[in-house]
């Protein structure tokens, strides 16, 4: 899995919370970078597993151009107003290209879960619809960043 987080201990998430807090949130913002090195960001719904973020992007996008070229990616899914309600998690790593590209239901193990937990999340049923024009990205994160600023207010 990914490496360690050192800074911010006292406010890190623990691995549960992650794990609950990314399964709660619908949106995250993408990072890509492009052959001259300009960076990208734009939101996007996600899943995650336990283990890797699932992202469901369309395939004529800016992203998936850019993650076609250099596969490095960086997501951020976070919330919160006030400073002592900002709680988030960044995950960094590379994007890897799973299944046909555009998405049209061919038979696909590998993603049974994620399209099994996406389709639950953002849709209201137990099967993924298929347009014809996303396709999945899988990040399984090299370094993973949460903080959780609750855990540093002092309670009243």
């Amino acid at each position: 899995m990914a490496v360690s987080q050192r800074r911010g201990r006292r406010i890190m998430m623990t691995d549960a919370e992650r794990d609950t807090y990314l399964a709660q949130q619908r949106t995250c913002r993408v990072a890509t970078v492009s052959s001259d090195g300009s960076p990208h960001v734009g939101a996007l719904w996600f899943v995650w597993d336990g283990t890797s973020l699932w992202l469901y992007s369309i395939i004529r996008s800016l992203r998936w151009s850019q993650l076609r070229h250099d596969p490095r990616i960086a997501v951020v899914v976070d919330d919160g107003v006030e400073y002592g309600e900002l709680r988030g998690v960044e995950l960094r790593g590379e994007a890897d290209f799973v299944g046909e590209a555009p998405r049209i239901g061919e038979e696909c193990p590998e993603l049974a879960d994620a399209e099994r937990l996406f389709a639950a999340k953002y849709l209201g049923t137990e099967t993924m619809v298929h347009d014809g024009r996303h396709a999945w990205l899988r990040l399984s994160p090299e370094k993973v960043t949460s903080w959780d600023f609750r855990k540093s207010v002092a309670p009243a």
